[in-house]
């Protein structure tokens, strides 16, 4: 291993604030298994309900199953931490986080862009819908997503695990993120820096403006249909996405779209904890609660289940 890194490191988290430690512990112990079983949940219905067979629940299965690796890579981590006075990663832990995580954000950004472009289709083009958005179709957008996530992970985390730490073990976070890493480290780190703002304006900004884009014309499309009936079918199939697009896009581009040399001390944490744990555990709720076809899904699973026991 190379000597100018350190063998562990020490995530200081909210060490100068012991008080929220306890609250916090509470809080990802019921969150985390809420994140998993609603995320599962939504997966099954989706495979097993003949209905949900569309591409917009291929697509949200995707969703749901990158919101479980997600919030699985930093959630345990964080448990440990928050539960024992030794709040230390291994340096080989740390690397594997570190890819692992910015390998889902960085699909995340990109699905939830496709899946503007399936809610745009079904809006605008309904008589095209499964034409436009064949099974060939979703497969290859699927692919494409996550081959340009990982690209994206591993060509940032390489570049940043480049650069020299001069003996310094210790991280103000919770996890190992790479603004974090960047600004621990010592030494020219400009072109890193640019290099992150550069790529995270494709990763962030881009599918960001092709999701709004495709919400106007949506909006257009919804504003000419006559009956408010229409309207409101048309509305309710495609807010939950927005909504979760909010959730999910906001505190990435307040974290990832400034230089980490800008970054405050607490923002990576309370940003860390609400990308990476609240929206996981809100998304399939958000889904859930205003989609009636997953709705219906879920309690015809749950009363098969009793029936058959």
């Amino acid at each position: 291993m190379n000597n100018s890194h350190p063998e562990e490191f020490i995530l200081l988290g909210f060490s100068d604030r012991p008080w929220l430690e306890l609250p916090l512990f509470a809080i990802l112990l019921i969150t985390y298994p809420m994140a998993m079983v609603g995320n599962i949940a939504i997966i099954l219905v989706s495979r097993l309900d003949a209905h949900l067979h569309s591409p917009m629940y291929f697509f949200l299965t995707n969703l749901s199953f990158l919101d479980m690796c997600y919030t699985t890579s930093i959630v345990p981590q964080m448990l440990f931490n928050l539960g024992s006075a030794r709040k230390t990663i291994s340096y080989l832990g740390c690397v594997a986080q570190l890819y692992f995580f910015h390998i889902m954000g960085g699909t995340e950004c990109l699905i939830l862009a496709v899946m503007s472009f399936d809610c745009y289709v079904a809006i605008c083009k309904p008589l095209h819908y499964t034409l436009i958005l064949n099974p060939r179709v979703c497969i290859l957008l699927v692919s494409t997503v996550w081959l340009t996530g990982i690209t994206y992970a591993v060509s940032e985390a390489t570049a940043t695990l480049q650069l020299p730490l001069c003996g310094l073990n210790k991280l103000d976070h919770l996890v190992c993120e790479i603004p974090v890493l960047i600004k621990a480290a010592c030494g020219e780190k400009a072109a890193n820096e640019l290099m992150l703002s550069v790529v995270c304006i494709f990763m962030l900004a881009v599918p960001l403006c092709l999701i709004l884009a495709s919400y106007a014309c949506i909006g257009h499309a919804v504003f000419k249909i006559k009956s408010s009936e229409g309207r409101r079918t048309a509305f309710g199939t495609c807010s939950s996405h927005l909504i979760v697009v909010f959730l999910f896009y906001g505190p990435a581009i307040s974290m990832y779209l400034q230089p980490p040399s800008s970054i405050s001390r607490d923002q990576p944490k309370f940003m860390a904890l609400f990308y990476g744990v609240v929206t996981p555990a809100l998304n399939p709720f958000i889904y859930t609660l205003r989609n009636k076809d997953v709705k219906g899904a879920l309690v015809n699973l749950v009363r098969g289940i009793f029936t058959s026991k």
